[in-house]
């Protein structure tokens, strides 16, 4: 089979619905887990920390 456009035919289902807990788009269907806040994986929500944002791509804050 191609690679190309009629490979990309076959991309009409969708990954990731609403998550319950959030309510973002990110709850993937298929593995049960937001990839946000991380529902379906552990009790505690997924935290970002600040720490280690980086700011502009080159120092971290």
């Amino acid at each position: 089979m191609a690679k190309g456009t009629p490979s990309f035919g076959k991309r009409n289902k969708k990954t990731h619905i609403m998550c319950r807990r959030c309510g973002n788009r990110t709850y993937h269907a298929t593995k049960n887990i937001c990839s946000k806040c991380g529902f379906g994986k552990s009790a505690r929500l997924k935290k970002m920390a600040a720490q280690t944002k980086y700011l502009n791509g080159n120092r971290r804050v």
